[in-house]
């Protein structure tokens, strides 16, 4: 904290870029990157897994940025696009490895009539998050076509923030978000995806 000559205090504030570019020589400084952005990774992953997974993974999250710190784009001064990319990756990740443990299981015990693995997981992860009217809309979405509609409706991330986070090219975000809001909204009735979204999850 700096003080001028009136006896005012200014406090100095890094952007995310000069905190993680300071961490490749300071470890430590990684923490605020942290501090800054854990709970809205968290709140993101609490909706697509449930606190439970969040919980975990949320450590994760910031364990893989970690890792990764000294390849970030410090020309990017906010990286919460970055940490919501890393985080899609870990849920897609966490799907799979459920999946893959379903799957053995179903070697192990035959079970009749067992509601798929993926529509299951799909259908409790978004009914935790959203009104009922929703869960079935978003579990028909293909995964990439779900993560864009969700980090835009959810996180408030622009075109160009979630073409950064998924490392995909604008036109496709523009084109995956398309293709998932008149889904839903044929799913709805023909009703506003992006109203319905904010409306059904102001609690959440």
């Amino acid at each position: 904290m700096n003080h001028t000559g009136q006896g005012r205090a200014v406090v100095d504030v890094e952007d995310d870029a000069s905190v993680i570019g300071r961490s490749a020589r300071e470890p430590e400084r990684f923490a605020v990157i942290f501090d800054r952005h854990a709970p809205h990774i968290h709140r993101y992953l609490a909706r697509r897994l449930g606190r439970e997974a969040a919980d975990d993974l949320v450590a994760e999250t910031f364990l893989a940025a970690f890792r990764k710190r000294q390849q970030y784009d410090l020309q990017r001064p906010d990286a919460r696009p970055w940490l919501y990319g890393i985080a899609t990756n870990l849920i897609g990740q966490h799907w799979r490895d459920e999946l893959r443990e379903y799957r053995l299981r179903q070697v192990l015990v035959a079970e009749r009539d067992e509601v798929s693995h993926a529509d299951r997981v799909a259908a409790d992860v978004t009914a935790r998050a959203v009104r009922p009217l929703l869960t079935s809309a978003l579990a028909d979405l293909a995964q990439g076509d779900r993560d864009v509609l969700l980090l835009i409706a959810w996180e408030e991330l622009t075109y160009e923030e979630v073409a950064a986070a998924l490392e995909i090219p604008l036109g496709t975000v523009r084109s995956r978000l398309n293709r998932a809001r008149r889904k839903v909204r044929e799913a709805l009735g023909h009703a506003d995806p992006t109203t319905t979204f904010e409306e059904s999850l102001s609690n959440g």
